[in-house]
C-alpha cells in the first residue's frame, strides 16, 4: 500500500509542474486583437490538447524514473528535460504577459527543438516511454508553425 502510495505521489510530482503557466493570468484582449491565421484552432482546442499533452509527459518521466530512479537517470536526460520544461513554461508568460509574438515564436521553436531532443533521450531510455511524447512532438510542431505565422501576420 505505501509504495503504491509514494507511485501516486512521484506521479503527481511529474505532472504538476506542466500546469504551471495555467495560473499565468491569460490576456484575452491581447489575443483578440491579433491578426490569426485561416488554421487557427478554436481556444477549447488548447484547452483539450494540452493537457493531454502534459499527461503524456508526466508518464514518460515517471516510467523513467520508475526504471531507473532519479540519480541514476543520465544527466543528458535530466538537462534535457528541463531545458524543453523552459521552453515550455515560457511561452505563456512572453506571449501573453509580455505581449511579445516573437518572443512566443522563439518559446514555441525552443520548445519544438528540446522536445525533440527529449523524445531521442527517452528512446534511448525507454522505447515505450518515448511514444508518450508523440503528441507533444506534434503539438509542439504546430504551435511553433502557428506562433511564426501569427508573428509575421503581425509584424509592424
Amino acid at each position: 500500500m505505501i509504495n503504491i502510495l509514494k507511485k501516486i505521489i512521484l506521479f503527481i510530482i511529474c505532472l504538476v509542474p506542466w500546469f504551471v503557466t495555467s495560473l499565468v493570468p491569460f490576456n484575452q484582449e491581447f489575443y483578440n486583437s491579433l491578426v490569426l491565421p485561416f488554421f487557427t484552432p478554436p481556444n477549447i482546442f488548447y484547452s483539450i490538447a494540452w493537457p493531454i499533452t502534459y499527461l503524456g509527459i508526466a508518464i514518460s518521466v515517471f516510467q523513467i524514473i520508475n526504471l531507473y530512479t532519479w540519480e541514476k537517470v543520465p544527466k543528458s536526460y535530466k538537462l534535457t528535460l528541463l531545458i524543453n520544461y523552459l521552453f515550455n513554461q515560457a511561452f505563456t508568460f512572453v506571449f501573453f504577459t509580455l505581449e511579445n509574438t516573437f518572443l512566443g515564436f522563439i518559446s514555441c521553436l525552443g520548445t519544438f527543438i528540446s522536445c525533440l531532443f527529449l523524445y531521442e533521450e527517452t528512446s534511448k531510455l525507454n522505447e515505450k516511454s518515448a511514444k508518450y511524447l508523440d503528441p507533444y512532438v506534434l503539438l509542439s510542431l504546430f504551435a511553433t508553425v502557428l506562433s511564426l505565422t501569427i508573428y509575421v501576420l503581425n509584424v509592424k
